[in-house]
């Protein structure tokens, strides 16, 4: 598979927004309003995989300078602060036809990369807990439940850390 990873574009906002209500509950999901102001905010930490004009996968998420998420981030977004600390992952999304091709975790290696040339300590996100082993296989560490109350879930935040 051909496989590109690129910043988010506007052009590609309905097709992420189909993964995003593919991956997640109405609860959880962001809307196309989020969504569109996260690619006009951050694009630099909004990355699509695609597959020639094919949207397959994404993951996003803003600076931050704490070390766990908190839900207003889901809320509202801000441009990237240089001298924050962490990368966050607001959402990781591949559509359901190219599951299990390795795609997300590319991705979190692409954001990984980003995060290191901006400078950040860590990547922070929070995550039910069916998809703690996959993080954890990415190099993430569990460092418990989190105080998010975000879609009435519960979520266990996970760090990599990225530098030594």
């Amino acid at each position: 598979m051909a496989l590109t990873i690129n910043p988010a574009q506007a052009a590609d906002l309905s097709q992420i927004m189909t993964i995003e209500h593919a991956g997640f509950s109405p609860a959880e999901a962001a809307t196309p309003a989020s969504m569109a102001e996260r690619i006009a905010l951050i694009p630099d930490t909004f990355l699509v995989a695609k597959q020639g004009t094919t949207v397959v996968g994404y993951v996003v998420g803003p600076a931050f300078n704490q070390r766990y998420l908190t839900d207003a981030l889901f809320e509202k977004s801000t441009p990237n602060a240089a001298g924050d600390a962490y990368q966050t992952v607001l959402s990781l999304a591949v559509s359901p036809d190219y599951r299990g091709a390795g795609i997300a975790s590319h991705l979190l290696t692409a954001l990984a990369t980003v995060a290191r040339q901006q400078r950040r300590r860590a990547i922070t996100l929070t995550c039910l807990k069916r998809l703690v082993p996959f993080y954890e296989a990415n190099g993430y560490v569990n460092e418990g439940v989190s105080t998010s109350t975000h879609a009435g879930e519960t979520w266990y935040n996970l760090v990599l850390p990225l530098t030594d």
